[in-house]
């Protein structure tokens, strides 16, 4: 059966007169006539009955334009879908970022960017950095905010900012009035850190091996809101980057003199795999405007 033949089917039947339909069509009506046969031959039934030079549908036909309706309005569709999908004004976008951009960073790059390209739709994903690098690898979504990408050659990283990390401390903390501090000053304090796994808790960890002294972990989460949490609570202490969410009145933020603390965020995409334009639009956007 060929898609032709479907298109040539819906038009008799909706003009119920083969002239016509072979006119509308642009084509002859013995070609039309000749169409239609092998349409019916292949259905293994008759699709019309011929009364003069009209024909209408018979009770086989009916059922074969109903689902030929759907079949070519479903077409239809998805040509508009991907025209939008093409045009970056209309497309749509995947972006992939940390869980710990979600507050302050992301919302503020979309409301930027649409307030210029109002029309394109952003899909989100919220994830740790090895998840979302991987979805980046299976093409889940098109561009991601991630910490550094890991060793894959058709993967592309380019840094766009750094982000210092806070040692935060409860308003109650001796030392929560200072402004800043040494990181080893606080080796003996019960640390709230992410879980084993995720990027910033690498981080910490590394940080904490440089000031010589292994972290006492005693609380461990997921958001960094839930260990901002804690730390008001009383519960320890934690290198943190700073969010609007977190509480001022029951959280200080110091300023860590050394080791230097913050880590590196930046776009990623997958270098073998096109960009449709509105991912470059969204792409070249970032780059524009959020690069250090």
């Amino acid at each position: 059966m060929e898609w032709q033949q479907i298109e040539y089917f819906q038009k008799v039947a909706q003009l119920q007169h083969m002239t016509q339909a072979a006119e509308a069509l642009s084509i002859s009506q013995p070609a039309l006539s000749r169409s239609i046969a092998r349409l019916e031959e292949e259905l293994g039934i008759s699709l019309f009955e011929r009364q003069g030079r009209s024909i209408i549908l018979n009770q086989y036909g009916k059922v074969f334009l109903k689902h030929v309706n759907r079949i070519l309005k479903e077409i239809d569709d998805t040509k508009k879908e991907i025209q939008s999908l093409l045009d970056p004004e209309y497309g749509e976008v995947s972006l992939g970022f940390l869980h710990t951009l979600g507050v302050n960073i992301i919302p503020n790059i979309l409301r930027a960017f649409q307030k210029e390209h109002a029309n394109t739709r952003i899909k989100l994903y919220q994830n740790n950095n090895v998840s979302l690098l991987k979805q980046l690898q299976s093409g889940e979504i098109d561009l991601c905010l991630v910490h550094h990408a890991f060793d894959d050659p058709h993967i592309q990283w380019e840094k766009l900012w750094d982000e210092e990390l806070f040692l935060m401390l409860p308003r109650t903390h001796p030392l929560a009035r200072r402004e800043s501090i040494v990181l080893d000053e606080i080796q003996s304090e019960p640390m709230i850190a992410l879980k084993e796994g995720y990027e910033l808790r690498k981080i910490a960890d590394k940080l904490c091996r440089k000031a010589n002294f292994t972290p006492n972990i005693t609380f461990e989460g997921e958001e960094v809101t839930t260990l901002a949490g804690l730390v008001a609570a009383g519960l320890g202490v934690a290198l943190l980057p700073d969010q609007k969410d977190i509480d001022d009145s029951k959280v200080a933020k110091l300023h860590v003199k050394w080791p230097s603390c913050s880590r590196q965020i930046g776009l990623s995409w997958y270098e073998d795999r096109a960009l449709s334009p509105a991912a470059t639009h969204f792409k070249r956007f970032v780059f524009t405007h959020y690069r250090e």
